[in-house]
């Protein structure tokens, strides 16, 4: 029995190590506007990891409410605090910062090999976020 629970163990490594980690900066601003994620959107596979950095203070992620995968759990970090986040489920994730979310400081997280046309964008986000992933949306094509 335990031979075949460590070949188990050992064939399911090579799916961990496979797993990237990327870091997201929060920001009072950068090229792109005030108030910004770098990168403000990036493509993972399942199982890959986002540290996010409060690089600058006053800054925090959080999934945006309704703007995830079916499946998928939402996060809220805390004001400048740094975290990591394991993304699982298909799809696409909208992040923002709480306190800049009217600024339009938000990012798309997509996971998979899904297309920008394929994204679901949620009734009711604030306008400043609407044009930001607008702007979001046409770089990433």
């Amino acid at each position: 029995m335990r031979p075949i629970f460590l070949a188990a163990v050992l064939s399911l490594l090579p799916l961990a190590a496979q797993a990237e980690t990327f870091v997201v900066r929060m920001l009072n601003g950068n090229e792109t506007g005030g108030m910004a994620f770098e990168p403000d959107f990036l493509s993972l596979k399942p199982g890959d990891k986002v540290k996010f950095l409060a690089s600058q203070r006053g800054h925090n992620a959080a999934t945006i409410d309704g703007f995830l995968p079916q499946g998928a759990l939402p996060f809220k970090g805390k004001i400048n605090e740094e975290i990591e986040i394991t993304f699982t489920e298909v799809g696409f994730y909208g992040i923002k910062c709480t306190p800049h979310y009217d600024m339009g400081m938000v990012m798309l997280v997509r996971v998979g090999d899904l297309t920008v046309s394929e994204m679901k964008i949620p009734d009711g986000l604030r306008p400043g976020a609407i044009k930001r992933i607008g702007q979001i949306v046409e770089r990433s094509q």
